[in-house]
């Protein structure tokens, strides 16, 4: 099992689908760091040599910002909203949708469980 980014990123699956369990790298930035190292769509991470995983491990670490460094700086750059008081930051702040969705219904998975309301039959 290859560790990449304090990752274990799966052995039996392609070299672009298995660097997207890396937080911070999708499907487009995958395909770059193979492309940058050389290294063809359908090989496998098994079948990948010690000296390729050092060069894709280094390529990640010199170009990408992932993982923690990545978390660190969004919950920063939320807590500065927060800070500042913009609406953005008050919607995070009361734990609600951030970019304009409805919450008369829905919104369950941010709100929480629905709240029961006392005589509010009708």
């Amino acid at each position: 099992m290859a560790r990449i980014a304090g990752v274990n990123i799966p052995t039996n699956k392609r070299v672009i689908v298995s660097l997207q369990y890396i937080h911070g790298i999708g499907s487009t930035k995958a395909k770059e760091i193979c492309e940058r190292v050389n290294i063809p769509s359908g090989r496998r991470v098994a079948e990948l040599t010690d000296a390729e995983v050092l060069q894709i491990r280094e390529a990640i670490d010199r170009d990408y910002m992932v993982e923690g460094d990545l978390r660190r700086e969004v919950a920063i750059h939320i807590k500065r909203l927060m800070d500042l008081g913009c609406y953005r930051g008050l919607r995070h702040r009361r734990q609600l949708p951030v970019r304009g969705q409805r919450t008369h219904t829905n919104a369950r998975t941010r709100k929480g469980k629905a709240k029961p309301i006392a005589g509010k039959k009708k």
